[in-house]
């Protein structure tokens, strides 16, 4: 996907709307349009990934990022988080980063002859872990079980995990020496996966002289909070998406299941996830309902890394999201009129 904006021409006539649901989205896609502008102060382009980092936001999911180093990706994950007025923790991703460097450890406090529990970087709203495919797969396992469940169990307790709560994960496509590819059962945690690409060339130069004489980031400032983003997931979740739009996207779901280069297709729960992200991207753009469109633009990051190639397309280096964009056209686009 490239960084443009993410913004596309409806394909569905919209649905009469009571005026207070009509307010609830305006201002939801208020807020959204607040962030952006915000992380814009700081990472200049890129606008396409914070869209996505938006929407993962509010479906409540998490994101695999996908770029060689130098991209700014822990610029734009601490943007996001001064932003929202969220906790921030970085992980790096090594061979010997353990489990408990992640979720904590219990010490002993010899004073009072008891164990104390010390939390991890995990209970942050907002978790970059730098180099996943780096971290063993025991570590792997113990971040993504976090992620799901949203909790971390220690010493026989089970402790909550921040709301909102967002994890970026990086990983290098180019390097893969000393690394532990994610599994697809693991890799199916989370929502999208983003694959950036490098700056235009204006950009780059915007990006020199916004950094000559300062650090944007030192001075941004939050634009909402976290109590704010939660009251938003209500409305995300009542978008409306029609039966024909609801058949589009399982069509495409099925489609990618009965693919000659796809050994594995869309799980159920992969629908699930394209639903709901669609859904946040609609309300993003400031509409209750959900456009073929949205599905359109959000099935290569939520479906690509949960596809398995063929051995022989595999060989053949054939692109996931390049198949999946040929799925997309070859489907009929439902139309609804009022």
């Amino acid at each position: 996907m490239s960084d443009g904006a993410l913004t596309h021409g409806a394909a569905i006539s919209a649905p009469v709307t009571s005026s207070p649901e009509r307010d609830a989205v305006a201002h939801a896609r208020d807020v959204m349009e607040q962030i952006r502008a915000n992380v814009a102060k700081v990472i200049v382009g890129r606008r396409a990934s914070v869209d996505l980092l938006l929407v993962a936001l509010l479906s409540e999911g998490h994101v695999l990022l996908e770029d060689v180093p130098g991209m700014g990706k822990t610029v734009m994950a601490r943007a996001l988080a001064r932003s929202i007025a969220a906790s921030f923790s970085r992980v790096q991703g090594t061979a010997d980063l353990l489990p408990s460097d992640i979720v904590g450890v219990s010490v002993y406090n010899p004073r009072e002859g008891t164990f104390e529990y010390r939390r991890g970087p995990i209970f942050a709203s907002i978790l970059l872990v730098d180099e996943i495919n780096r971290a063993t797969p025991r570590t792997q396992s113990a971040l993504l079980e976090a992620m799901q469940e949203r909790q971390v169990t220690a010493d026989g307790k089970t402790m909550p995990l921040p709301a909102p709560f967002l994890v970026i994960a990086t990983q290098n496509p180019i390097e893969l020496e000393g690394t532990f590819p994610l599994p697809e059962a693991q890799l199916d945690r989370f929502l999208l996966r983003i694959r950036t690409t490098y700056p235009t060339m204006d950009e780059e130069m915007s990006m020199l002289y916004r950094f000559k004489e300062d650090e944007p980031l030192e001075t941004l400032a939050p634009v909402t909070s976290g109590p704010e983003l939660l009251s938003l997931l209500p409305i995300v979740r009542k978008t409306r998406v029609s039966q024909p739009v609801a058949k589009y996207l399982l069509d495409l779901i099925r489609a990618t299941r009965a693919h000659p280069a796809i050994h594995l297709g869309a799980s159920p729960r992969a629908a699930l996830a394209l639903f709901r992200a669609s859904q946040a991207l609609a309300v993003i753009e400031g509409r209750d309902y959900v456009l073929p469109d949205d599905i359109k633009l959000l099935a290569a990051p939520v479906l690509g890394h949960r596809l398995t190639l063929t051995s022989q397309a595999a060989l053949q280096a054939q692109d996931v999201d390049q198949i999946i964009r040929e799925l997309v056209e070859a489907l009929p686009v439902p139309v609804e009129r009022a």
